[in-house]
Order: C-alpha cells, then structure tokens, then sequence
C-alpha cells in the first residue's frame, strides 16, 4: 500500500510538473494583475508552437505599461519565430516614445532582423556618438604631407538604418573628404592656421547620404606635418633622370667601342689583303720575265722608282731630335 501511495504521488508531481510547464498558470496570474488580457489556452498553444511565454508575457507587460498599444501578441510570435529578439524591440519601441523618436513597431521588427542592434540604435538617437578616425593622410598643393586625426560625432537615423551603409562607410567618406581639402588647398600653412576649413568643405559634402547615421559634426582633433612629398619626387626624378643619362651615355660609348673594333678589324683585314697581294709580286714578276714580258732593264727602273719614293718619303718625314726625350742632367 505505501509503495502504491508514493508511485502515486510521484505520478501526480510529474503531471503537476508537465502542466504548469505547458500550462503557466501563474504567468498567467502576472499577466492578469498587470492588465494584460492574455489567457490560458494562448500560453499553452506557445508552448506546443516553442514560443517562450515568459519572453512574450513579459515584453507585453512592458508595452501595456508604456501605454504602446500597437504591440499585438501574435506581431510578437511573429517576430520571435522569425528569429527576432522580442525584448530588445520592445526596450526600444519604450525608449523611442518616451524619447519622441517616430517608431513603429513594424519598423523595428524590420531593423532587429536586419541584424542591427535597434535598441542601441534608439539610444544613439537620443545620445550621439563619437567616432575617432583613423589618422588620414593627405598632400597639400606645396608638397608637404599632413596627417590628419578627426572625430565624428554621429546619431542614428532610423529610417536608415534598413539597408543603410554602416560606420566603415562614414569613416572612408570622411576620410576621403579630409584628403581631397587638404589637396585642394595651396599651402600646408593655410590647413595648419584654419583647421576648420577642412571640416566645414566636408560637411557641405553630405557624406550621411545613404548611409544609417547622420553626421552631427566633424571636428580636427590633430595634425601634424609629415614628409616634403615635392621634394621627395624631385629628388626620385631628378636621380630617374641622372640614370637615363648615364644609360645613354654608357650606350653611346659601347656603340663607340664597338665601331672603332670594326674599323681595326677592317683596317687589319685591309693589311692582310695588301700582304697577300705583295706576296703576289714577286710571282708575277718571275711570270713576266718568264714570258718575256719584263726585261732587266725595266726590272732596274722600276727599283730605281722605288727607291726614289723612299727617299722622298724620308725627307718628307719631320726630324726627330734623338735628346728629346733624355733628361737633362743637371
């Protein structure tokens, strides 16, 4: 008998165990005492639809009392199984009305499944963020390089925040707007005494356009003075230019060099055929008085006619003076 009882029982604590899990009876009770309408045959069909009660009854508790009467609780399922976080658009849409930011609740369902934050984006609306750029560095008309360092205060845009560019996007356009005023500017001094200039040419620019935030102000935390770029290229061009010039000069004397071998191989070459033919003479000569066509005498004439060439060429030589080149003994 007292085995059956405690089976019993712990059949019966089991049941109660099952159905307050499926039937919340006292979340039910909460929601009753704060106004909400919202019965038991509703919590039990979240619990066979895996929608969390206490996450639903809750946000709902939390909208009745901000008096947000658009927040129905099926938009809630709704928005929990499509993988949405019910909580936070609810902390948000509380946050917006007590703030005055036009919010809807299918605008904010639509923000958190984007993938953003829009209860973050709420309380950006509300209180602006700081954002530090990275140090952008940029080329003034005279050739000095300036770095600059610059803080953007941003707020959210809500009805941007779906399908608007994010942070990374605000800082490259920032960044781009500082390069192209510092380059457009005619000296580096100008930048350095009116700082401000820079940010009042890239607000004109309406860098926010398409993009989840809006830029409140852009504001020149630092610059400092980098490289002498001009300097630096006419240094590279000048030296790019110096080895042209040596390039070609190095071509030309090769050009030369080579030039004076071909004469000196022609030259040779020349020597050579003048050797063969003057090899050649004295064959032709035997020839001819073999054949009767040179006789001793005209062999005589033809000696003394070069003889007499030589001696011309002598006397036509300068004299050279054989102590020329001695030292004087002193």
């Amino acid at each position: 008998m007292d085995l059956f009882l405690i089976i019993a029982l712990a059949l019966g604590f089991i049941f109660l165990l099952v159905f307050f899990h499926y039937v919340p009876f006292l979340l039910w009770i909460s929601a009753k005492v704060s106004g909400v309408n919202i019965s038991l045959i509703q919590l039990f069909l979240m619990r066979i639809r895996n929608v969390p009660p206490h996450s639903i009854v809750r946000a709902m508790i939390e909208a009745h009392k901000a008096d947000l009467n658009n927040i129905t609780r099926n938009g809630l399922e709704a928005h929990y199984l499509a993988g949405g976080h019910v909580e936070k658009v609810v902390h948000a849409l509380v946050s917006a009305s007590k703030a005055n930011i036009d919010l809807s609740f299918q605008m904010a369902t639509a923000i958190d499944l984007a993938g953003r934050d829009v209860f973050e984006a709420v309380q950006m609306s509300v209180n602006p963020r700081v954002i530090d750029t990275p140090p952008v560095t940029a080329v003034a008309k005279d050739g000095i390089q300036l770095i600059a360092k610059a803080r953007v205060t941003v707020r959210a845009n809500i009805k941007q925040l779906v399908g608007g560019a994010g942070e990374e996007t605000v800082l490259a356009r920032v960044g781009e707007g500082i390069v192209s005023s510092i380059g457009s500017s005619d000296s580096h001094k100008t930048v350095l005494e009116n700082p401000d200039s820079i940010s009042k040419l890239v607000l004109k620019k309406g860098l926010d356009a398409g993009t989840a935030f809006e830029i409140l102000s852009i504001d020149i935390a630092d610059i400092d003075i980098g490289k002498n770029i001009g300097a630096a290229l006419q240094i590279d061009q000048a030296q790019a230019d110096k080895n042209i010039a040596q390039a070609k000069a190095e071509e030309r004397r090769a050009m030369a060099v080579a030039s004076e071998q071909e004469m000196k191989a022609k030259t040779q070459e020349a020597r050579a055929k003048v050797i063969e033919a003057e090899a050649e003479v004295p064959k032709a000569m035997a020839e001819a008085f073999r054949n009767g066509n040179l006789g001793i005498m005209d062999y005589y004439r033809m000696k003394n006619i070069e003889a007499d060439t030589s001696m011309r060429e002598s006397i036509a030589k300068p004299a050279v003076n054989p102590n020329a080149s001695k030292p004087v003994n002193k």
